[in-house]
């Protein structure tokens, strides 16, 4: 995906002899960063950059060896000052040596980092360097462009997590309306936030509603606007939510939730591109993009005549299906210590690991909250841990989440609709495979696998 970050197309190395803040480094940047490299010898570093060109290297100013002992980050700044010119160098060193890491600057680094850092001012430190480097001029006017909010992250490496990406990269850059379908917890905003700031609207509005929170008397105000005088408490003209998002993107969330005579309105609203507020008589033209969730067995609602397939027409041109948690393999451990970092942090507590027996009570349990039952209970580990290992005992489950018997239904019907989607592309290209992958937004082999899974 075409991202807005210098970082996004970076190769990162990352040298410091303290396992614990190489993996802390590693989890925070390769979601942002176009390779990441973490390595605890600076002895390798001339290999190393004989290898590999690096976009920037973040160097600890102290290591445990013999060479140079007090000075080892002069020493390696100066080697790579050597070897590799073009590369930015940024200093991680402790409070105490903030004299040293100013020396550093008079002597090439581009800048430096104390620990323990903030992951915000890391990642604009990174981001400045590379900006200070070759080629970064254009890039900073691309990273203007989503200044005004932290992007958020899709993290995971399972073979489901890498089919949500690719349509990522399909559809974001495009203007099509696009559905998403998933279980509750499972990031449906996360993935309608980035494709719209990977997209050619990011300098507009992003604004989202909860269908499933709005009532019959607020449906057509909060959507459509209203008029001054329109109703009792209408004291002014007030825009809705399609005119508020004008050039940008209009999020709406739990679309399944809307009652039929409510799809109708929203239809007509998507069909003619204009809405007409409350009290008024007069159109008004609407350039948004539309971007609709829902946990809901939305085909299930069609062929039961409760959700109308002309508006699902409207809404999907193109569709994402977000894997529920249990069946992302080890991603799980992946998202457990992005989230331990993160509460640590907020909370200021060290950095902390998970014990063995603690990943695998974290492989074992279902998730039936999927990612936000996840982030959840990392939150409430890190509050109430003792020391600096989370163990399997601070992990404790939501029995809210636990008890619900609505997971398993839920699950069968998201087979059902993925099964059902792949029939229907399948005939509709007559068995082509390649045709019906290239709509589906998967790889040739990820539709085969698919095929298998449902027998068809």
């Amino acid at each position: 995906m075409a991202s807005a970050s210098l970082l996004a197309k970076a190769n990162i190395l990352v040298v410091d002899d303290d396992p614990d803040v190489l993996l802390s480094l590693a989890l925070l940047l390769q979601p942002l960063a176009g390779r990441v490299i973490t390595e605890k010898n600076p002895e390798r570093l001339p290999a190393l950059l004989q290898q590999e060109r690096f976009a920037v290297v973040l160097l600890d100013m102290n290591y445990q060896s013999n060479l140079n002992t007090g000075n080892e980050g002069f020493y390696w700044l100066a080697q790579l000052k050597k070897l590799a010119p073009t590369t930015a160098v940024v200093m991680l060193t402790a409070y105490g040596d903030i004299d040293l890491a100013v020396r550093a600057l008079k002597e090439g680094a581009a800048d430096f980092v104390v620990k323990p850092w903030r992951n915000e001012r890391l990642l604009a430190t990174l981001t400045e360097a590379l900006g200070r480097a070759p080629g970064g001029a254009t890039a900073n006017a691309a990273l203007a462009r989503t200044s005004g909010a932290a992007s958020p992250l899709l993290i995971g490496e399972s073979e489901a997590m890498q089919t949500v990406r690719y349509k990522l990269e399909k559809i974001a850059p495009t203007d099509a309306s696009v559905l998403i379908l998933g279980e509750n917890g499972t990031g449906k905003d996360v993935v309608a936030r980035l494709i719209h700031q990977h997209s050619p609207r990011v300098a507009g509005p992003f604004l989202a509603v909860d269908l499933g929170a709005l009532t019959d008397g607020l449906f057509e105000s909060e959507l459509f606007g209203h008029r001054k005088g329109a109703f009792t408490d209408a004291r002014q003209d007030r825009a809705g939510r399609f005119e508020a998002a004008q050039g940008g993107t209009l999020f709406l969330d739990e679309i399944g939730n809307l009652p039929l005579h409510q799809q109708v309105k929203l239809l007509a609203v998507l069909q003619n591109r204009q809405v007409v507020p409350l009290g008024s008589n007069a159109p008004v033209a609407v350039d948004v993009r539309v971007v609709s969730a829902t946990n809901a067995p939305l085909y299930q609602l069609v062929a039961e005549e409760r959700f109308r397939k002309d508006l699902v027409y409207r809404l999907n041109t193109v569709e994402i299906m977000l894997p529920p948690l249990r069946e992302r393999g080890e991603d799980v451990l992946l998202l457990a210590r992005h989230f331990a970092i993160r509460y640590a942090e907020k909370y200021n507590k060290l950095p902390l690991t998970f014990d063995g027996p603690a990943l695998t009570r974290l492989r074992a349990y279902p998730f039936p909250g999927n990612v936000r039952e996840l982030q959840h209970t990392i939150e409430r580990a890190v509050i109430m841990a003792e020391g600096d290992t989370l163990r399997a005992e601070d992990l404790l489950f939501s029995p809210l989440e636990a008890a619900d018997p609505t997971v398993a239904a839920s699950s069968l019907r998201l087979d059902e609709l993925e099964k059902n989607a792949i029939q229907r592309v399948i005939d509709k290209h007559q068995g082509n495979i390649s045709q019906a992958a290239r709509e589906l937004g998967i790889t040739r082999m990820a539709l085969y696998r698919r095929l298998g899974k449902h027998n068809l």
